[in-house]
């Protein structure tokens, strides 16, 4: 817009003097209108939330009373179940770090990760003062058929696959899109290390390592349960910080997947 100054010549106006930072304001606003359209859905972000965490309760319960195929078939039916939430709520794969062109990229990190993982086991095993950490009575009466399906088939399927597109896929990216990275990451990672109650039930009496320090009773549990969910949590913040900088969940799995893996594979070598 112009004015006519009393010269008779021309001069931009006031409104046009504060083009640039109006038409800054309005990009935004359209970005953001944007960013919400994309997320529209038949059901809000927060309502999905909660349908995630009511189905992790369920799902906590039935894979860890479960065993063989049908935990299998669970943590699919799981994992596809909460990514059907994830698409009601507005999101899509890429909100859930699986864009196909993020893949790639993943994947590198993955190898990475994996490949210092293995290291940083093969020395803890070999160090006398380290090798007891590694020791589990569980893997006692484990034969070497039972650990590849455990390693190759179990760990993937049935703990990565169904954790990692429930914590750093489907609620990082819920709680991300209405409260941002940090908020994500803490849900996120709170969470996670709830869901490690259960499996923890009996872990001071099956890692010798605890068992000589806390004892094998009631008080010797609860410490050792403790101690996994605060492990389990900041893992769970390592594991998002992950997602966040390769852009794919693929890292997280790979760690996830390398951890799991090779402390079975670790156990076993030492029984």
């Amino acid at each position: 817009m112009h004015r006519r100054e009393s010269d008779g010549v021309e001069r931009p106006g006031r409104e046009r003097r504060q083009g640039p930072g109006r038409e800054r304001r309005q990009e935004h606003g359209r970005e953001h209108a944007r960013e919400r359209g994309r997320w529209r859905g038949p059901i809000g972000t927060w309502t999905a939330v909660v349908l995630v965490v009511v189905v992790l309760v369920a799902a906590n319960l039935l894979l860890n009373r479960w065993t063989g195929p049908l935990r299998l078939l669970a943590a699919v039916a799981v994992s596809a179940l909460l990514l059907g939430v994830l698409r009601r709520a507005g999101g899509t794969l890429a909100d859930a770090g699986l864009a196909p062109g993020t893949l790639g990229r993943g994947a590198r990190w993955a190898l990475v990760l994996m490949g210092l993982v293995a290291l940083v086991f093969a020395a803890g095993a070999l160090l006398p003062d380290t090798r007891s950490l590694f020791e589990d009575r569980r893997y006692d009466g484990m034969t070497a058929g039972e650990l590849a399906v455990r390693v190759l088939v179990v760990v993937p399927v049935g703990t990565v696959l169904v954790e990692e597109i429930a914590f750093r896929g489907v609620l990082y990216g819920l709680v991300r899109r209405a409260r941002g990275t940090v908020w994500a990451t803490a849900v996120s990672s709170v969470l996670f290390g709830l869901w490690h109650v259960l499996p923890s039930l009996h872990l001071a009496s099956a890692k010798p390592a605890l068992t000589s320090v806390l004892g094998d009773s009631v008080l010797g549990s609860v410490l050792a349960v403790a101690g996994a969910v605060l492990f389990t949590a900041a893992s769970g913040v390592l594991f998002c910080e992950l997602r966040r900088r390769s852009g794919s969940l693929l890292a997280p799995m790979g760690l996830h997947w390398a951890v799991n893996a090779f402390g079975y594979v670790t156990g076993f070598l030492l029984r």
